[in-house]
């Protein structure tokens, strides 16, 4: 990331790719994430796709992020960003008024003052092959993905969660350790110890409980996960290895993968990380 000489309020080049080509609409961008990622593949209870905003106005910058909060606008503003592209929808539930009362109708409205677009891709992101998901098994160098519960939708092929191999199988500990130190998380949470070897890992971002009986009866040895409730824990003693590793902290890369199908298939349109850290979860 360079440093521009001039002191606008655009103080970063926010990507490789920003040679000036032609201009890119948002409904562009917009089109190309949801070509990766199709909104019939959400689940039926998300809100995925546009949230705040107008689609035929030329991108100055796509601020790309898991969260939306007062915080992520404001860097927007700041970046010289108009479109905000999120992992989580903002507006989850039907809005009864915008004012001031949350932060939702505050977002809402600081989005709409400042001419900024949002736009979610959620379930369906995880659900596309290659996405969320698969971006966590990149992390972890995971080969031969595949998806762990694959469902068909129309003529789109797509699912919940990953499952690969590791390069060469590793003890639990280490399995964890390596976990630990690809995610930057303060702890796992885990089950007891398992006493061979990691080989087959099933991976689900988020709150991937659902998926453990998937996970064990794919012959998974590890299951990785965002977030899993006490009793889910019991049952799998030397079964599998469980790993939780915290919601956002699974989900972390999501924005990196925004980046690449942005820049792959709009070019010219500058994509920023955004700085501003969101988990609304403190480890002391």
């Amino acid at each position: 990331m360079q440093k521009r000489d001039n002191n606008t309020k655009n103080d970063y080049i926010c990507s490789s790719n920003h040679k000036k080509l032609k201009s890119v609409k948002i409904f562009e961008v917009v089109n190309a994430l949801e070509k990766f990622a199709p909104l019939l593949l959400q689940e039926d209870y998300d809100n995925a796709g546009l949230q705040v905003g107008l689609t035929e106005t030329e991108v100055s910058g796509a601020l790309l992020c898991l969260d939306v909060t007062e915080e992520i606008l404001e860097e927007a503003i700041q970046r010289g960003c108009n479109l905000v592209v999120s992992h989580h929808p903002l507006i989850f539930r039907p809005l009864r008024c915008v004012s001031d009362r949350n932060m939702v109708q505050r977002c809402v409205t600081k989005a709409i003052l400042h001419g900024i677009t949002i736009v979610s891709m959620h379930t369906n992101m995880d659900n596309a092959p290659g996405g969320v998901n698969g971006k966590i098994a990149e992390k972890m160098g995971l080969r031969h993905v595949s998806l762990l519960a694959p469902k068909q939708v129309g003529e789109m092929t797509g699912g919940s969660g990953v499952i690969g191999e590791l390069a060469s199988p590793m003890p639990s500990m280490d399995f964890i350790s390596m976990v630990k130190e690809r995610f930057e998380v303060e702890c796992v949470q885990t089950n007891q110890i398992l006493q061979k070897k990691i080989a087959k890992v099933a991976i689900c971002g988020g709150a991937g409980a659902f998926l453990l009986g998937d996970a064990i009866a794919a012959g998974a040895d590890a299951f990785v996960t965002g977030e899993m409730h006490y009793h889910e824990f019991f049952g799998c003693e030397q079964v599998i290895q469980i790993c939780v590793i915290g919601h956002y902290q699974s989900e972390q890369f999501t924005s990196e993968l925004f980046q690449s199908i942005i820049e792959e298939r709009c070019p010219g349109v500058r994509c920023c990380l955004a700085k501003t850290h969101t988990n609304p979860i403190i480890y002391l």
